[in-house]
Order: structure tokens, then sequence, then C-alpha cells
């Protein structure tokens, strides 16, 4: 393996890695624009020129040293860019000497030469690793008194994606994540020069469904989301991580919040699961959370739906229920709820109402799927759900007897938890036939909502702080993004500024903390009504129970989870490494 000396300090390398990978991988910050570990090599944008050298040799071979005994180093005339240098053996580089920031600040003045001075309006500023730079390795003044050159603004690259051909540095980083990652080669230079921009090919679009990471890995504000565009400053959102519900991936995210409103959905990296990246679905599947809530529980008194309080509500469903024999209702869990809320929901039904009569609802589309991180599955937790018993066994009534046990009078209550039948319609038209039905469901509008007698509104996944199984079977946790009246001393400074201090005449602060309550929380409600004597305290509580009793799930913690990208089931006691996670848009320190 070769050795490198990094300002001073000896490292290990790989043979083939470049300078800037091993500073990387031991956190040693280089500045850069145009490099991105998953992306090929480019060498355009010249921030990571560096000093590199090697020992002086003496005429024997030797390695000459000084008075000190230190090894003399002869450095290259040339400055290096990190990014394209093999290491070698007995390497040394320099990243913080005079010449190097005297290479950072001319690269920046050169930069910034024809970059419009438009942070004000600009969606970048904030997280701009343009900003960031000017502020770090740049002299702060420029020389340049000419006018700027003007090039194409606004110009629309596809449904998501708009491109301001002046902002642009030309890192290329868009190109080459159109050719190697996305698969639609449509980006390209043209007008080489001090008019160089990027355009599409002609008669094409860059419609691909993981067309907005660009936005993400453009270093500028030269590439903007279509959906979020001016909607709210960087800096006036709390962004919290969670894990995408959109399919059975599970990829690793951050939530944009603003108002108690989902603003906006970005990657989070994770070398196991998504690494950077995830689809334009993804990032766009969130107005259900925003958009006709429901806010409180709901009964059904004659043919309408009336607002009630939650002990109203679990009254009504203990009394309804205690007429109906266990072995005529029927459970359906979901693949959309959490561990925790699966669980506990398979627990109230066996132990409490003493019936197996359990199933939940598979949600597949083979059209959704493709082979990089889209699955077929667009649920987020169908493996895990199944795990903690959530699916039919040998003895209990499954989905697909439902409408016969419906019409032959065998199934008298449905007990449906944060699932609906769109994707199995002729079951609506049946629902009138049974006696009692009692959903959690997070929509007003929702057809299931409509024709239900008692309505629980449920926390959604931005709400929630549980657990999902991926596709692959690993165990990911997440925690609330959104505030809500039972989590809002758990959500304490994770809110943004704003949200968090506005003063009542505030019209940024006027917003609604929604009365919903995770679907394990429910259960509890009415199973400790039923005299269970259950005191799960936080989501944690539920899943410590979980670790104890299923071997899947044993010794994992929501602390083990978090620290190694999740765990993958029966895999606790040999998680997979700790490995760097590659950010670019925050303020590294020295």
């Amino acid at each position: 393996m070769p050795h490198i000396y990094i300002d001073g300090r000896l490292f290990e390398a790989k043979p083939g890695q470049t300078i800037i990978q091993v500073a990387y991988e031991n956190n040693l910050n280089i500045p850069h624009f145009c490099w991105h570990p998953e992306l090929s090599v480019a060498g355009n944008c010249r921030m990571c020129l560096v000093e590199v050298g090697f020992p002086k040799r003496n005429p024997d071979g030797s390695i000459q040293v000084d008075a000190d005994n230190r090894p003399v180093i002869n450095y290259f005339p040339k400055l290096q860019i990190a990014c394209a240098t093999e290491v070698s053996d007995g390497m040394h580089v320099r990243t913080k000497s005079e010449r190097a920031i005297k290479a950072q600040e001319a690269v920046m003045e050169f930069l910034l030469i024809n970059h419009p001075l438009d942070c004000p309006i600009c969606d970048e500023a904030g997280q701009c690793k343009l900003q960031e730079y000017a502020f770090k390795h740049s002299r702060g003044f420029s020389r340049f008194d000419e006018e700027k050159n003007h090039k194409p603004k606004r110009v629309i690259w596809g449904p998501n994606v708009i491109f301001d051909g002046e902002r642009c540095i030309s890192c290329s980083r868009c190109i080459r994540f159109a050719k190697e990652i996305a698969k639609q080669d449509v980006l390209t230079f043209v007008q080489r020069g001090d008019r160089v921009t990027i355009e599409l090919h002609p008669g094409t679009s860059f419609d691909n469904p993981y067309s907005m990471n660009v936005i993400d890995i453009c270093p500028v504000g030269a590439l903007t989301s279509r959906d979020f565009r001016f909607k709210s400053r960087v800096w006036d959102m709390s962004f919290n991580d969670s894990i995408c519900e959109g399919c059975a991936r599970g990829c690793n995210i951050k939530i944009g919040v603003r108002q108690n409103q989902i603003l906006r959905i970005e990657p989070r990296g994770n070398p196991y699961v998504n690494r950077y990246w995830m689809c334009d679905y993804g990032r766009l599947h969130y107005q259900y959370v925003n958009e006709n809530r429901l806010t409180s529980p709901m009964i059904r008194i004659g043919d309408k739906l009336e607002k009630t309080n939650w002990t109203e509500a679990v009254n009504s469903v203990v009394e309804r229920l205690k007429p109906i024999q266990p072995n005529e209702i029927m459970f359906v869990a979901s693949a959309k709820a959490t561990v925790e809320s699966n669980y506990l929901l398979v627990k109230f039904a066996k132990e409490i109402i003493h019936t197996k009569n359990i199933d939940l609802l598979e949600h597949f589309d083979e059209t959704f799927g493709d082979d990089f991180l889209r699955c077929s599955d667009k649920t987020p937790n169908l493996r895990g759900a199944r795990i903690v018993g959530a699916s039919s066994t040998s003895h209990s009534y499954r989905i697909s007897q439902l409408p016969d046990l419906i019409r032959e009078g065998m199934v008298k209550a449905l007990y449906v938890m944060e699932d609906d039948f769109d994707d199995f319609p002729e079951l609506y038209e049946l629902l009138d036939e049974i006696d009692l039905l009692i959903v959690h469901q997070y929509n007003l509008n929702n057809k299931l909502t409509q024709k239900a007698d008692i309505v629980f509104p449920a926390a959604t996944y931005a709400e929630s702080e549980g657990t999902y199984v991926n596709v692959d079977g690993r165990v990911q946790h997440f925690k609330p993004a959104l505030v809500t009246r039972n989590n809002l001393r758990f959500m304490g400074m994770k809110m943004s500024r704003l949200d968090k201090f506005g003063a009542f005449n505030d019209r940024w602060s006027q917003f609604e903390y929604r009365d919903v309550r995770q679907s394990w929380e429910i259960i509890q409600m009415i199973a400790n009504k039923l005299g269970a004597g259950w005191n799960y305290r936080k989501s944690e509580d539920v899943f410590n129970e979980i670790a104890q009793h299923l071997n899947e799930f044993k010794g994992m913690t929501y602390q083990l989870l978090d620290t190694h990208f999740g765990v993958v089931v029966g895999k606790s006691k040999n998680p997979d490494p700790v490995v760097p996670v590659y950010e670019s848009h925050y303020m590294k320190p020295d």
C-alpha cells in the first residue's frame, strides 16, 4: 500500500487512489468544485491545486535530510490538481502552503469574473459552495471592472429542472451525472471559451426519473427546482433527517420545512442504500402531508362525520367492539406504517381482542421499478410489517378472501391502519355491508375516510419516529420533521428559527399544530381502555421490546441504527462499517 504525507500527516492509501480521495476518506477537506466521489474526474475547475513533491535523493539513492534529520522534499515547479493526481509511495502534499492558497484565491477570482452578484434572489444562497469558498478561499475583491458576460437564463431543461447559464461555473457535474448515473446523455458544453454554456442536445429534454439530483450536486445556483423555486430561503427552514416512503428502497433524505409545511425533500448520503441520490418521485411525493389533513378524531353521526376529541373516539371504539365476536373482526395492517405501529397492532389483535385475523395490503407497480433505486413495491416497510407478524397466518383470514367474507357475514368489523383500498376498488362497494369500520388515516378526502364510522388522524412519516425495513432487509431509524401537538416538546430546537420564535402576530408563524398521533399511540389508548396496562412512552420503548422478542431485531437500538447507516436484519452483532459520507454544501471548519 502506498504511503502519502498530506500537510505533514502520514496516511495509507489504496493503489490507484487520487490525492483528493485519500484526503476525503480521512476527513481532510481540499477545496473543489467539479470533483464528486460518484462521478468521473473532469479536472476542469482547478480549485483543488496543491503542491506535490518527493524526497530528494543523494547520488547513492539514499534520502537527503536536513540539519534536523528531516527529509528534504523537492516539490514540482507546477501545482497539481488533487482530483486527478494518483498517489505514489512517499509522496508529500501541501494543501495549505502559500502557493496553494494563492492558487485558490486566483481560481476564485477567475470564477467570479462573470458570475452575477444575484445572491439576494438566488435559491442556492445559504448553501452555495461558491459563497462558502468566497468566504474561506478568496481575497474578497476582484480586479475585473468590465461588464460581465450575459448568458441564457431560466432555460427549462425538463419537467423539474431550470438552468441559469450566467451562474454556471462549468464544473460539468450535471453533464457527467446525466451520462454516467441517469444514463440520459443529453447535456453538453457549447461555445467553448468565455462564452461557454451548457445546452440540451437538439430535440431532447432532461426528463429522466432522477433528473433533480443535478440540483443537489450543482455547486452554485445554476440549476434550480421548478417545484421549490423561490418558496423560501434555506436559512429560514429546518432540515431534519428522515427516510423516503415512496418505495421499498428507503432512500435517506432531509426534509426541508417552513411554517410546518414540507417545502422540499433532498437526498442524504447513505453508502449502503441510495449513496447520494434519490428519484424525482420521492422528492415530489409530499403534498398529501401538507394538504387536506385530518386534524382531529371523527365519529359518524347519521350520514356525516363529526369532529370529536380523543377520549370520545376511543370510548366509541371500545363500546362498538364489545358486541362483535373476535373472529368477526379483521385487522388490516400497513406496509406504509412503521415497524413499531405494526408490532403493536398485531399485539393488540392477538392479546387484547384475541383474534388472528390480521393481514396487510401489497402495493406493487411493475412500471415504477427500475435497475437503479426505484422498487416496484411502492411501500416503505412491507418486509418489516411481515417480520412482526402483520400478514396472514394459516389460522387467519386473508385480504384476498375479504370480499367473500363480508358478503357471507363472517367479517362484521374492519380495523384499517394507515392504508386504503384504492388498488382494490371492489372493496369500497362492500364496506356498507359491515357493522363497524375503524380507520387510521392522514387525509380527509380519502375514500376510506368517507366510509368510516370512526376515524383517527394518524401522523405521517414526517411527523413520526420509528423504523422501516427496506427491500434489502436494512432496518433504518427516522425522526419527525414536522411539529404536532403531541411531539412539540420532542421537536424543540429541530424547528426552524422562524417557526419556533415567531410571535402570535407574525404572519410567517401562523400555522396549525395538527392534533395527530402515531398509530402505535392510538392503539395503546384503545388497548389500555380495554385493560391492557401498556406504558410505552415513546417509539423507542416499543422498538426495544421488539428487539428483545424478535430474533431479526436482536441487539438493535436506535443509536446503533443511526451510527451504522441502518443495520440488516439479523446482523446487529456485525453491522456494516462506518465510512465517510461526502457532503458538498456546508461550511467545513478547519
